[in-house]
């Protein structure tokens, strides 16, 4: 009843915003939170990168089983051992009809190397491109590196003629706040044309019929709508004013599927979520406090005083998987002896706060967002209540992604939730690299709190050069273990992945959760 009664407004407000489109082509999709911004070098966000991704091409993409394929790259060669040369495709113009060359590659390439970058850590180990003729170009390397087809999939290739024309040359930051007409505006060579943005309200695209590749989709039109409400996006869904919503919660998946009418797909993640920590002298909620946190007693404490069987069984209503590490299997570099979680053992964590020297507990922030990850705000208000039952008095604020990922990035938290996802055919390296490697020269984008071990930075520094297979994967699961035997992080599970949608709405589901649009149908 509750639902139905707020189904007149919803209906209004939708076909206000997003005014229907004639044709089975448009596809209205929504999710619990909006993208950050349409620059793609801004952020690092994986949600914001994936519907970017319908606008914008890379030198290499990933197929329908996830593996590197060419796309504004025809082939690559290592012509050096710190040296890749790309031959790029012919023919490939932009939105507004410039042609792509290698000079939108080198620009691009500098655009993200720009230390004011938020991406830069994603090609931490390029030097630079240079271009050799209009369709050659080559990636200098700091020295032999294996992944880099992995990085460049992630990679968006801008055009340097219209980032001249709109000031747009140097990179946005949703860190600092900083903002350009690309933060706005986009002008790639993908599948779909960016109509318009408006933050949290509606993001348009339209077919690029001058796309360079054969659609395998029939759409005309996406219309994506951010709805942070669950009841609010179900009863979108139920009522017609959407045809999809990814992701689905969890607890509507079984009426969902009952519905006339409608289906729901399941499949694993790879997306591993987990608490990073505050690793300065002090409390950032409390300044002048010394922080309790850099005691590894404390740390592991607090892992120990963690109930993952309540939040596998009660917050992700049994479809998740507690986890012991931040590599999902079959990942490079997951190892089956580190994924065993500690027990949940609280009068364990509360000998061990004693022995540490607070037998009466402390305080501490925890921030987390509440429309990014499944059930992230139910996680966090469960922890912050086991937290207590050990004496640890935890100051909880939740809020949109919008402001909470900044937040991150500057490092004004004490314990913060965050996720990361691997894709099968990429590489543990992604998160050693970003997680737990200091932050320094290119590494260690996304510890943002003051977390460095000069064993692990050894060990990236290898893995990232070291050819032999085997030699390379034994570097990162070391790295892994002494991450984990100092309690670098606080893992908490694997998450399920479930959309709903139409029965008329054909889109294959991925491990990584991106929703590519590229391969929809609608019936």
């Amino acid at each position: 009843m509750k639902l139905n009664r707020h189904l007149p407004v919803l209906a209004v407000a939708l076909t206000a915003l997003l005014p229907a489109v004639a044709g089975a082509q448009t596809l209205r999709w929504s999710s619990q939170g909006d993208i950050a911004t349409m620059d793609p070098y801004a952020h690092t966000e994986s949600f914001t990168s994936n519907v970017q991704h319908h606008v914008y091409d890379p030198l290499v993409r990933r197929n329908r089983e996830l593996k590197i394929e060419p796309a504004l790259a025809t082939s690559w060669s290592i012509v050096a051992p710190d040296r890749w040369r790309f031959v790029l495709r012919r023919g490939v113009v932009f939105h507004d009809g410039s042609p792509f060359s290698a000079d939108d590659v080198v620009a691009s390439v500098e655009r993200l190397l720009d230390p004011t970058a938020r991406a830069r850590g994603n090609l931490a180990n390029v030097v630079k491109a240079e271009k050799v003729d209009d369709f050659t170009v080559d990636f200098v390397l700091k020295g032999p590196y294996p992944l880099l087809l992995n990085d460049l999939s992630g990679i968006f290739i801008m055009s340097k003629r219209w980032m001249e024309a709109n000031n747009a040359l140097k990179p946005g930051n949703i860190t600092t706040g900083t903002t350009t007409y690309a933060s706005t505006n986009a002008n790639g060579t993908g599948p779909f044309k960016l109509e318009s943005y408006r933050p949290d309200q509606a993001t348009i695209m339209t077919a690029n019929d001058k796309w360079w590749d054969k659609p395998e989709h029939n759409l005309t039109r996406i219309e994506f709508r951010p709805i942070k409400s669950d009841a609010t996006r179900v009863a979108a869904l139920l009522s017609g004013e959407i045809d999809m919503m990814a992701p689905a919660p969890l607890q509507d998946l079984a009426r969902i599927s009952a519905a006339p009418g409608f289906k729901v797909i399941e499949e694993p993640s790879l997306r591993l979520i987990f608490l990073g920590l505050n690793f300065r002298p002090e409390l950032q909620g409390q300044p002048g406090v010394p922080n309790p946190l850099l005691k590894q007693p404390v740390r592991q404490a607090l892992w120990h005083a963690i109930d993952l069987d309540t939040l596998h069984r009660r917050v992700m209503r049994g479809k998740s998987r507690s986890v012991a590490t931040i590599v999902a299997p079959p990942v490079p570099g997951y190892s089956a002896e580190l994924d065993k979680p500690v027990g949940f053992e609280p009068d364990k964590a509360k000998k061990m706060l004693a022995d540490a020297g607070y037998p009466n507990g402390f305080k501490v922030k925890l921030d987390c967002s509440n429309d990014r990850y499944i059930n992230d705000e139910q996680t966090c208000v469960a922890v912050a209540a086991m937290w207590t039952r050990i004496g640890v008095q935890v100051d909880l604020k939740t809020e949109s992604r919008a402001t909470y990922f900044p937040k991150v990035d500057r490092g004004e938290t004490d314990i913060y939730m965050l996720g990361w996802a691997t894709l099968p055919p990429m590489d543990g390296f992604s998160a050693l690299s970003a997680l737990i490697t200091t932050r320094k020269d290119g590494f260690g984008g996304n510890n943002p709190n003051g977390y460095s071990n000069p064993a692990i930075d050894e060990l990236t520094r290898k893995a990232a050069v070291e050819l032999d297979e085997p030699k390379r994967l034994a570097q990162m699961v070391e790295a892994f273990k002494i991450a984990r035997n100092d309690v670098a992080f606080l893992p908490l599970h694997q998450q399920p992945v479930a959309w709903a949608m139409k029965n008329a709405v054909d889109v294959p589901q991925f491990a990584d959760e991106y929703v590519r649009l590229w391969f929809a149908r609608m019936k």
